[in-house]
């Protein structure tokens, strides 16, 4: 399998227990997040999507200070690679529209978005967690915290989904 990130996953049966580079995965259906995502939102309606949101960036300012610290990735490199691994772990076609790391600006387009898919028809973007990966590496490679909205979405009726993000 061409896979970087399957083809390196490590599994325990005595654990039950899968992980990348010593990184604890799990796997999970979409449609699970999806459901707890429409539960929250029930609950406490728009705050959901910054609630989602910071599950995401937890995981992105992580792994991009990881990269950065462990392995010596440059920011350029950080961004390809978690780009690459979003595809690959099922998250959606990763592609960056733009990365100018100076002037503190992201744009990331995911094509077949699980969380969109899964969601359904939405009046605004869903795919929280995916913005909020992009905003915490975003965060690690500029040093600053940065401003993330999802500009386009599949759950909108748009053709991808567009995440800008500005530091």
């Amino acid at each position: 399998m061409d896979n970087s990130i399957l083809d390196n996953l490590e599994y325990s049966a005595e654990e039950g227990r899968i992980a990348f580079k010593g990184v604890p995965y799990m796997v999970i259906r979409p449609d699970t997040v999806v459901d707890f995502q429409k539960a929250v939102e029930a609950e406490v309606g728009d705050r959901v999507a910054e609630m989602m949101m910071a599950g995401g960036y937890t995981g992105g300012s992580r792994s991009s200070r990881r990269y950065k610290e462990v392995f010596n990735y440059s920011d350029e490199e950080i961004v390809a690679f978690m780009c690459r691994m979003g595809g690959e772990i099922g998250w959606g076609k990763f592609e960056v529209e733009k990365l100018d790391v100076d002037n503190r600006q992201l744009i990331v387009v995911v094509k077949n978005s699980p969380f969109a898919e899964a969601y359904g028809d939405a009046e605004n973007g869903v795919c929280h967690m995916i913005r909020g990966v992009m905003a915490g590496m975003a965060t690690g490679i500029f040093d600053t915290e940065v401003e993330s909205e999802e500009v386009l979405c599949r759950a909108k009726g748009d053709e991808l989904c567009r995440f800008v993000l500005k530091g």
